[in-house]
């Protein structure tokens, strides 16, 4: 080879790489963004927004940017800001604080979570003892044990402490779940309940919601098809942490959680001929394209997608914002 050949270009590894959907944003997340973006286009900045208004860092770092303040408790915020509460929902001493304080507030709590705290109160009028399956500390849980009075509902994490919860009166109770669970985890737990009292209130339909779900089955069908799944989604994401769960329980060889593309480790790729693909309820298209952006620059990419189901629901707005 003489000095002006051209060194020959190395030929890049094939690589299959499946997408599942739907995967993203849900109904309710978009819905909660776009109530934090229009009440600044409305009130100005700043707008308080009390806890991460869903679980993505780079969510809440853009919505920072157009001037939303994220605080962790009403008592940070001013009289005479709007407000924001989460999708995850809050407790109802939050907007009854608010209303003392004559706070302009708006709730962008997803109506599947809603309608949770909605069950919680008619089981509790009616009377029963209420277990909520869920996870210790999410916002989500606190915000539903949150709508009675403290001690009124009892949090079950496991299948142990469905094993040992203990009622005071067995033939008057319910349950409710936290609406990001891993399905199949909350079924085994659902089903010892019902073993143990088959006269068990439960909800009129699932509370784990459908984007979840959608979501998990998706990621089975990948992790039978590819042997590495990376899901896109912030780590303090409890839908996209059981995504990941999902597809390892689901067959996957090896299964990561990335914020996005600066999280990959090109270790996993070695002797990888099918990566799965998906994301998190609270994780930004963006993302998922930066992923396949950075995969299809280090080998021969040929990208497919894996339609589990089409999704179509959207949520109203506030009227506060669309009057």
């Amino acid at each position: 080879m003489n000095a002006h050949t051209p060194a020959p270009t190395p030929v890049r590894r094939p690589i299959s790489l499946v997408l599942a959907s739907p995967r993203g944003f849900c109904a309710g997340v978009d819905r909660a963004i776009q109530i934090v973006e229009r009440a600044v286009e409305k009130f100005g900045a700043p707008v308080y927004v009390r806890h991460e208004i869903v679980h993505n860092r780079h969510v809440v770092d853009r919505l920072k940017a157009l001037g939303a303040v994220f605080i962790e408790e009403l008592s940070e915020a001013p009289d005479d800001r709007p407000v924001v509460f989460s999708a995850h929902g809050v407790p109802k001493s939050v907007p009854a604080e608010a209303k003392s304080r004559q706070m302009i507030y708006l709730d962008a709590t997803c109506p599947l979570v809603s309608k949770v705290h909605v069950e919680a109160q008619k089981h509790y009028d009616a009377g029963r003892e209420i277990v909520l399956i869920g996870h210790a500390g999410h916002p989500e849980v606190i915000g539903t044990m949150g709508q009675l009075p403290e001690g009124s509902v009892t949090l079950i994490e496991d299948i142990k402490d469905a094993a040992a919860w203990e009622p005071k009166d067995a033939a008057n109770v319910a349950f409710l779940t936290q609406t990001t669970l891993s399905v199949d985890d909350t079924a085994d737990m659902v089903a010892l309940l019902r073993e143990r009292f088959p006269g068990i209130a439960a909800p009129h339909k699932e509370d784990i919601c459908y984007a979840t779900t959608n979501r998990q089955d998706a990621v089975k069908h990948l992790a039978e098809q590819a042997e590495l799944v990376l899901v896109v989604g912030s780590k303090n994401s409890s839908n996209s942490v059981r995504l990941m769960e999902v597809g390892l329980k689901a067959g996957a060889s090896d299964a990561h959680l990335i914020d996005d593309a600066n999280g990959l480790d090109w270790s996993w790729f070695e002797g990888v001929s099918r990566v799965g693909l998906t994301a998190g309820a609270s994780a930004p298209e963006d993302l998922v394209q930066g992923v396949i952006d950075a995969i299809s620059a280090r080998f021969d990419t040929t990208v497919e997608e894996l339609v589990e189901a089409r999704e179509t629901i959207t949520f109203k707005l506030p009227r506060l914002l669309t009057a």
